[in-house]
């Protein structure tokens, strides 16, 4: 890292780069004039900025541009706004140093300046540009945990939503989906529909076929319903063992009869052996379920409807998805 000392006069440079050098400073740079450490920094054009400055000694009066305007050029430059700038100056005068200031400087010295001076004054600057870049790396730390704490936060989020088996909703994602669709519903007065689906015989096939054989199918099964979904507002959960429930924004009796009745088809259609099984193959029972919800209706009494039509379809021989209507 180096320090840049601008200056039209080759003997105040001299005399700078002597009393920093005697003092350990090795790494200096010097410009005659604003032009030259422009283009030095790279403000001038298609260069690119010098990121190895690291404090500016500056004369305020020089031809052309002088200290003052090239404070606020390099100043309202983002790779330049931390680097401390210090002017030299051979006339005090109470406006140069406010403008001085006001640009973005932070010290001053005064010519001819004294070997302490100059290094007391040197020494406080980089302590302080070391400081703020220490505050900054800090900064910056804490800003990429905060962003993997983000992330990681996001992903328990998704996984404490997500079944482990099926990797669609789980319950605890179910129950939150439909309170806030619930609520969505009430306020629009539009209608809501559930599916209830169950794997008919699935313990009959866990026990002739084994647990691993059984989530497969279930796997399967999660993987075709969740295909038959199309709308993003509708949801496909697993609502415990082999038992799934289905979402369905804005449907009535008619809509929700036609995905289960697709989604049964589906099913039987994957061709999946099964012994046990009166049609000797995995099929679906399903329940569907209806209502424009209320501020006295509830979740609860749609899901225990939902249960009440897929009881009707295992009773009427299961593979077959059946409307509540009211009785029973």
């Amino acid at each position: 890292m180096s320090i840049l000392i601008i200056d039209d006069s080759r003997d105040i440079i001299n005399i700078t780069e002597t009393f920093l050098k005697n003092a350990g400073y090795k790494d200096l740079v010097s410009c005659s004039s604003a032009e030259e450490a422009m283009t030095f920094v790279g403000l001038s054009e298609n260069l690119s900025p010098n990121n190895d400055i690291e404090l500016i000694l500056m004369d305020i009066m020089m031809p052309g541009i002088n200290g003052i305007e090239l404070t606020m050029t390099i100043k309202n430059h983002e790779a330049f706004k931390d680097i401390p700038i210090i002017m030299l100056t051979a006339n005090e005068t109470v406006q140069d140093l406010q403008n001085s200031f006001a640009v973005g400087a932070m010290d001053y010295i005064k010519k001819p300046f004294k070997k302490e001076e100059l290094l007391a004054r040197v020494s406080s600057a980089l302590r302080l540009k070391h400081e703020m870049d220490q505050r900054k790396a800090r900064e910056k730390e804490l800003l990429e945990t905060m962003q993997q704490l983000e992330t990681a936060n996001k992903m328990l989020q998704t996984l404490s939503a997500i079944d482990s088996l099926t990797n669609i909703a789980n319950r605890r994602f179910l129950d939150h989906y439909l309170y806030e669709e619930w609520r969505r519903a009430v306020r629009n007065e539009a209608s809501l529909s559930i599916i209830m689906a169950d794997i008919d015989h699935f313990k009959l096939y866990n026990d002739t076929h084994g647990h691993q054989a059984g989530d497969e199918v279930i796997k399967k099964v999660a993987a075709v319903l969740k295909a038959a979904v199309h709308r993003p507002g509708d949801l496909v959960a697993r609502y415990g063992g082999e038992e799934f429930i289905v979402v369905l924004q804005d449907t009535g009796k008619e809509g929700g009869m036609q995905l289960a009745e697709k989604m049964r088809q589906n099913i039987f259609s994957l061709s999946i052996p099964h012994d046990k099984s009166s049609y000797g193959l995995v099929s679906l029972s399903l329940g569907v379920s209806s209502v424009v919800p209320t501020m006295e209706s509830s979740t609860e009494k749609l899901i225990n409807e939902a249960d009440k039509a897929l009881y009707k379809a295992k009773e009427k021989g299961r593979n077959r998805a059946e409307y509540y209507d009211g009785k029973g």
